[in-house]
């Protein structure tokens, strides 16, 4: 049970957050759990989609979009995260599950994919504090500065969901799969 009311359906949450809640289900289908516990702040869940849904219109493809929820759920222990992308990933992308497996450990098969979620995980680690050769290597794979900071990006975006679900202990509404965490910045 969260730590907070997690309104039950999209009538029960702020009047402010209906709309922003109905765009979730036209989206998705459903409304996860993450999104009407959000809703207690219209405000919040309106800037959490909105960075969502900026982001989506970016330069990195959607496969490594969720390799990076899954590299950052794990960095931070968060099992709601990584239940939810996992899901996504295997059941809307298609990824096969050793794929899956490495994007949790901030890995991937495709170089340029390698590069862009192992960046996002020592983002995360080191919380924005990387090397001059980080940012080298992530171009070298073939990144350019617009993907890099969309990265940036999507590593923020990861890290309020992971601390909202963290925080409030948000009711894990996909398949179960306990994330691990990083216990210190490397």
């Amino acid at each position: 049970m969260s730590r907070i009311p997690t309104p039950a359906t999209i009538e029960d949450a702020p009047a402010a957050a209906h709309t922003s809640l109905n765009g979730v289900k036209a989206s998705l289908g459903i409304v996860p759990n993450l999104y009407r516990l959000t809703a207690n702040s219209p405000a919040a869940l309106d800037g959490l989609l909105s960075l969502n849904g900026a982001l989506g219109k970016g330069q990195l493809p959607a496969a490594t979009r969720e390799r990076i929820a899954l590299a950052i759920a794990n960095v931070n222990g968060c099992s709601y995260c990584n239940s939810a992308h996992s899901y996504i990933a295997a059941n809307m992308l298609k990824l096969p599950e050793d794929e899956i497996i490495r994007a949790r450990g901030g890995r991937a098969s495709d170089a340029k994919a390698d590069a862009a979620v192992g960046l996002a995980r020592k983002i995360a680690i080191a919380r924005g504090d990387v090397k001059d050769a980080d940012i080298e290597a992530a171009r070298a794979a073939g990144l350019s500065d617009g993907e890099l900071v969309e990265i940036v990006g999507h590593v923020a975006l990861n890290v309020f969901t992971n601390y909202l679900n963290e925080v409030f202990g948000t009711e894990i509404d996909f398949p179960v799969v306990t994330a691990e965490r990083v216990a210190e910045p490397a």
